[in-house]
C-alpha cells in the first residue's frame, strides 16, 4: 500500500503537465449541473496515474502467478478499453468516446479472457451466500454470470466517477476491505494487489480532491471496476459485492431507475442521475456530496465484513 501511495504521489506531478500540455482536457456535458462547467479543460486520464503505480507495487511483491495474472488483465484490460474511450473524446473534443458497442465489445473481451483462466485454473464455481450457511453451484452458467458480473460492476464504478474524490475515496474503502478478505482467506497476491489498489487511489486523491487537479477518466474508473470484479471472484466473495460496493449499486441502479421512469412514465425520479448528481441540484456542496458517499461506503464496508464473520 506504501509503495503504491508513494509511486502515485511521485508520479502525480509529473504526469498532470505532460497531460496538460498535450490538451488532454476534460470534455463537460453542458447538460450536467452548471457549477462542473468550470472544470472544462482539467487534465483527464489521470488514471494512468493509478494502473501503473498499482501494477508496479503488484508485481514487486506479489507472486507472478496466474491470480496475479487474472487480477492484472482485469484491471489493466478494463483500463485499456478506458483508455481508449478517453482518447476519442479527447481527440474529437466531444463529451462520447468510444460506441457503446464498441466500448461493449471490449469490456466482454476483457471478461472472456479473464473467464478463460479462471476455467485453466480449476476455480471453484460455487457462489456463496453471504452470511449464511447456503452455497449453490450454477456449474458452467458461473463464468458468463461472471463475465456480466465484470460488465455491470466495472459500469457501476464507471457511474461512480462524476465528482471530485468520489470514486477515490469509495474505492478506497472497498479495496479496503476486499484486503481483509483476502488476508483472512490466506490470499496473498489478491491481499497484495487490494491493497496496492488503495494506496495508489489514495495518492491520485492527494491530486484529485476538491478543486481536483486532475481527473481519472475512464482510464480509471473502469480500471479500478474491472480490477475489483476480479478480487471479488477470486476471494469467493463474489456476492458481497453488492454489499461492500453498495455505493456503486446505488449509483447504477438510480441509472437504470431514472431511464426506465423516463420511458415507461414521461417522468424523471431524479434531478439528474447518476444519484450524486441529484443531490447537488437539490443544493448540497459537491464536498457534501462526497464526505457522505464516503461514509456511507465505509458503513456498507464495515457490513460487508461483519457478513462475511471478519468482524
Amino acid at each position: 500500500m506504501g509503495v503504491a501511495f508513494v509511486l502515485a504521489l511521485i508520479m502525480g506531478p509529473l504526469c498532470i503537465p505532460i497531460l496538460r500540455r498535450m490538451k488532454f482536457g476534460q470534455q463537460i456535458r453542458e447538460d450536467g449541473p452548471q457549477g462542473h462547467l468550470k472544470k472544462q479543460g482539467t487534465p483527464t486520464m489521470g488514471g494512468i496515474i493509478i494502473l501503473i503505480a498499482l501494477a508496479l507495487a503488484s508485481l514487486r511483491f506479489a507472486d507472478k502467478n496466474t491470480d496475479l495474472l487474472i487480477l492484472l488483465i482485469a484491471s489493466l484490460g478494463y483500463g485499456l478499453v478506458g483508455f481508449l474511450d478517453d482518447y476519442i473524446k479527447i481527440i474529437f473534443k466531444r463529451s462520447l468516446g468510444l460506441t457503446a458497442k464498441q466500448k461493449l465489445f471490449g469490456q466482454l473481451l476483457i471478461s472472456a479472457i479473464v473467464c478463460y483462466l479462471l476455467v485453466r485454473e480449476g476455480h471453484s464455481t460455487d457462489l456463496y451466500i453471504p452470511f449464511v450457511e447456503f452455497h449453490f453451484n450454477p456449474g458452467w452458467l458461473y463464468f458468463p454470470l461472471m463475465a456480466i458480473l465484470m460488465l455491470g460492476a466495472s459500469n457501476a464504478v464507471n457511474f461512480t466517477d462524476g465528482l471530485d474524490g468520489l470514486l477515490a475515496g469509495t474505492s478506497a474503502i472497498a479495496f479496503g476491505a476486499y484486503t481483509v478478505i483476502a488476508m483472512n482467506n490466506t490470499q496473498p497476491e489478491a491481499a497484495i494487489f487490494s491493497a496496492a489498489m488503495v494506496g495508489a487511489v489514495l495518492g491520485f486523491l492527494v491530486f484529485n480532491a476538491h478543486p481536483a487537479k486532475v481527473f481519472m477518466g475512464d482510464t480509471g474508473s473502469l480500471g479500478i471496476g474491472g480490477g475489483l470484479v476480479a478480487v471479488a471472484i477470486l476471494t469467493k466473495a463474489e456476492l458481497l459485492l453488492a454489499v461492500v460496493g453498495g455505493v456503486f449499486l446505488i449509483e447504477i441502479l438510480s441509472v437504470v431507475i431514472q431511464v426506465v421512469s423516463f420511458k415507461t412514465r414521461g417522468k424523471r425520479v431524479f434531478k439528474m442521475s447518476p444519484i450524486h448528481h441529484h443531490f447537488e441540484l437539490v443544493g448540497w456542496s459537491e464536498w457534501r456530496v462526497v464526505i457522505t458517499f464516503w461514509v456511507v461506503g465505509l458503513v456498507l464496508a464495515a457490513l460487508g465484513l461483519y457478513m462475511n464473520e471478519v468482524l
